[in-house]
């Protein structure tokens, strides 16, 4: 019987949406997981992938044209089937295409500029700079791909902004020449300020579009880093930033977002496909059709690499300081903690726990897991499912209303070179020990490297903070925003302990719990912490 598939709500504020492509014609097969279209909205262009085998029997609109949220996208049956009955009526309920963001939206203009005045925002050659995390204010120039006056074509890799919470690649979302650039390398531009150029040279005036830009944001001044760079010639970013890598220099991959979930379930390492798409891309089709070669000869292991010594502190007989320039994160953070300790009224509440259990559990399970378990995997699951009994716990603070939320989403706070990132493992409570495990094993490389996209590091409903492999004892965490409360987690400790009639060892973990009271009452976390404790205590009841 044929579906239909409305148009899914992609963002907070969206309305409609634009095909920006469409990776099926109609009577094509359809199977579940491919990739039907490419939807921009007002935040972000995002890949719709089917949720049903069968044939592409109508499509709602062509390349280019809009269609409201819950108005027909498309319909999925069977060769043949009749589906007059469903065309020009909405279907009973919105059925809905697997999304996933890939790339931010260009400015969606084409309206040329007013003689009275420059409506930069309006016009098509004009990229501003796009905002690529929830708490972005403004993007520093972290490298360039393009020169001024190179050629761009469409899905070329153009620059690299570095956010608050990451480094964002940008492509191009069209063709043409670089004829300007907002900034160079370094230096800051604020969000929706003009990061460049692209059109036909000779029939764009520069000048009067640059002009204009000065009324409004653009350039934010100093740049990032201290060191002076040798001066290049200007360059140029484009409108969108992309979830792939580009297979360049530094070793990295790019794949389509669809590649990189098959080739995850096959458990492939992309680095050793070839990709046919444009440049070099890795698509659906090339994990599809790769076959690995023949295993080679064993080699002599390579000596494991060891970190660079910490240089010695050089001693000075005169006074003198050095300024270092905050970078995004460490501005972002700054505002954040600052607003949340000041402005939500914290309290605090901590906990002993005996560990004697957990770790011996978790010395049973890694024999079997296929994902090495860590104390703080435990610690994610105890509170996932803790969450589940203690709802009040799992909210967050609104103003005129307390929030609570019916999914779990777990933030992990990782620390990394500029400051702090939490990456979130989502739907917790759902998900085993093993995944728990290997999920944040990847966020936590991600995040070290400036790779997390912005779904992996937003959505928190409760974030922990462990700080027992450096060896603290306790401490108390800073609420992170929006959730109500964080998890300071300190180290394993032995302890001799009364055991019968003489004494023994026993492990013990001390926990704090820090709680925005407007929304959690002191009773409510004890009674979360009391479950928390139970599980830790008892791992078995966390495999029920």
């Amino acid at each position: 019987m044929a579906e239909v598939i409305l148009m899914p709500r992609l963002s907070d504020t969206m309305t409609e949406g634009v095909i920006a492509a469409w990776h099926k014609k109609v009577g094509d097969p359809v199977k579940k997981g491919d990739l039907l279209a490419e939807v921009e909205t007002d935040k972000a262009t995002m890949e719709l992938e089917s949720y049903k085998d069968g044939i592409l029997l109508h499509t709602g609109a062509d390349k280019g044209g809009k269609i409201q949220v819950n108005d027909l996208l498309a319909i999925i049956g069977n060769a043949g089937e009749d589906i007059s009955g469903l065309l020009g009526a909405p279907a009973a309920a919105p059925a809905t295409a697997e999304k996933k963001e890939t790339k931010q939206a260009a400015p969606a203009a084409t309206a040329a500029p007013a003689k009275t005045g420059l409506d930069i925002s309006k016009m098509e050659e004009v990229v501003l700079m796009p905002r690529l995390s929830d708490t972005m204010e403004a993007g520093v120039i972290a490298s360039w791909h393009k020169n001024v006056g190179d050629p761009v074509k469409k899905g070329d890799i153009l620059a690299e902004i570095e956010t608050d919470k990451a480094t964002m690649e940008l492509e191009s979302y069209k063709n043409g020449t670089l004829l300007y650039a907002g900034a160079q390398k370094g230096e800051k531009i604020l969000v929706n300020g003009l990061l460049c150029i692209i059109g036909e040279k000779g029939k764009v005036d520069v000048d009067a579009i640059v002009a204009a830009s000065k009324s409004g944001p653009v350039t934010a001044p100093a740049a990032v880093e201290t060191s002076t760079a040798p001066s290049a010639p200007a360059t140029a970013a484009a409108a969108t930033a992309t979830a792939v890598v580009t297979a360049a220099e530094n070793g990295r991959v790019k794949a389509s977002p669809l590649a990189k979930k098959i080739a995850k379930e096959k458990g492939l390492d992309l680095r050793l496909l070839q990709g046919t798409g444009d440049g070099g891309r890795i698509t659906k089709a090339d994990i599809d059709n790769y076959k690995p070669a023949a295993p080679a000869a064993p080699t002599a292991a390579a000596p494991t690499a060891t970190a660079a010594p910490v240089a010695a502190f050089a001693g000075s007989t005169e006074e003198g300081y050095t300024d270092i320039p905050n970078s995004q994160m460490r501005n972002v953070i700054a505002k954040r903690l600052g607003e949340s300790k000041f402005g939500a009224p914290h309290f605090y509440l901590t906990m002993e726990i005996n560990m004697d259990n957990a770790m011996a559990a978790r010395t049973q399970l890694n024999e079997i897991s296929p994902a090495k378990i860590s104390f703080n995997d435990l610690v994610v699951k105890a509170v996932a499912l803790a969450l589940r009994q203690h709802p009040a716990i799992n909210a967050s603070w609104m103003g005129d209303k307390i929030r609570r939320y019916s999914h779990i989403h777990i933030g992990i706070a990782v620390a990394i070179e500029d400051g702090l990132i939490v990456p979130v493992v989502r739907f917790a409570d759902q998900k085993t020990l093993p995944q728990i495990a290997s999920e944040s094993k990847e966020l936590a490389g991600k995040a070290k490297n400036k790779k997390l996209q912005p779904s992996e590091f937003t959505g928190n409903t409760f974030t922990i903070s462990n700080l027992g492999m450096m060896d603290i004892d306790e401490f108390t965490a800073i609420i992170n925003p929006p959730d109500s409360c964080i998890l300071a987690v300190g180290r394993i400790k032995e302890t001799v302990v009364r055991k019968g009639d003489g004494f023994g060892v026993s492990n013990f973990m001390k926990v704090t719990l820090s709680c925005d009271h407007r929304s959690v009452d002191g009773a409510s976390g004890a009674a979360f912490l009391q479950t928390f404790k139970k599980y830790l205590e008892n791992p078995i009841t966390m495999l029920l």
